[in-house]
């Protein structure tokens, strides 16, 4: 059974930095797509941003591009999130989510295609 594990959440104040963590176990794939997603209370899911392991490919919302850096670590099943220049509307339950057929990218990102497997999430506070 698939499990993803995020860690890394906080409370910073704006202009600071934190990275997030997501470690994933029980699959044998060895190149897939990860993503990480945020919600705020009362407000729809969000994607953040998605890298497709062992293959390359990054993909950035533009609300993050420039700030947000995704990268998977040297343990093939572990995915970061920096996240630099961070600001009070960065505030939100960051989650990470797994699929072994997603088109990774664009369509993930933007909400057109839905995760199979996700983690249950660390939250972020940013305080002005």
């Amino acid at each position: 059974q698939v499990q993803l594990v995020e860690s890394g959440g906080g409370s910073v104040q704006a202009g600071g930095s934190l990275r997030l963590s997501c470690t994933a176990s029980g699959y044998t794939a060895s190149r897939y797509c990860m993503a990480w997603f945020r919600q705020v209370p009362g407000k729809e899911r969000e994607g953040v941003a998605s890298i497709f392991i062992n293959g390359g490919g990054t993909y950035y919302a533009d609300s993050v591009k420039g700030r947000f850096t995704i990268s998977q670590g040297n343990a093939r099943n572990t995915m970061y999130l920096q996240m630099n220049s961070l600001k009070p509307e960065d505030t939100a339950m960051y989650y990470c989510a797994a699929d072994f057929d997603a088109p990774c990218g664009p369509p993930v990102v933007q909400g057109y295609y839905t995760m199979d497997y996700w983690g249950k999430g660390t939250l972020v506070t940013i305080s002005s």
